[in-house]
């Protein structure tokens, strides 16, 4: 079919769940860059974000994404933040189809409420940082998404299935 579909948007906007679910609909493999950074570098996301900071999880995240661009095939969920870089963004554009899984800061903070392995929300007021990520990231998901898919309130099955009529009619172009 495809080369790597990948899934951007915010934290919380069930690019995980949707990923496996679409990859079991389109019949190729599911893989989480997140899952990956931390399965390659033998630690967890909030610890290197506490020993290398933000800039050093970012640079692990974009050798991921480039290393896993040449696998093949794949739905690829990416981190939240994976397109503040313009490498990634570039990467994503011309390695692929990029979907954009749209959600309110409302929805996130009501899945991530309880997540404790989301460094960026350890604060006092995680609406304001949401809010805050929102700004900056919003107008870079929407600069390299092919498809655009509101997650909110939607049942994932039915979000799988609305990017798949979508991939079908963008294939021909591609």
């Amino acid at each position: 079919m495809q080369s790597v579909i990948f899934l951007v948007g915010p934290m919380g906007a069930g690019k995980s769940t949707i990923g496996r679910l679409l990859s079991k609909e389109l019949d190729i493999p599911f893989k989480d860059s997140d899952h990956e950074i931390e399965e390659r570098s033998g630690a967890d996301i909030p610890w290197i974000f506490d020993v290398e900071g933000e800039a050093g999880f970012r640079k692990r995240e974009s050798t991921v994404l480039q290393n896993l661009v040449g696998a093949g095939a794949m739905v690829l969920s990416t981190g939240g933040g994976a397109i503040l870089l313009e490498e990634n963004r570039r990467l994503m554009m011309t390695s692929g189809t990029v979907v954009y899984l749209q959600t309110t800061v409302e929805q996130q903070l009501s899945r991530t409420a309880r997540d404790r392995k989301r460094p960026l929300l350890q604060t006092d007021n995680p609406e304001k940082t949401l809010n805050d990520l929102m700004t900056i990231r919003e107008p870079l998901y929407q600069q390299v998404a092919d498809i655009t898919v509101s997650t909110e309130n939607s049942n994932p099955r039915m979000v799988v299935q609305a990017i798949a009529e979508q991939l079908r009619v963008l294939q021909p172009k591609r």
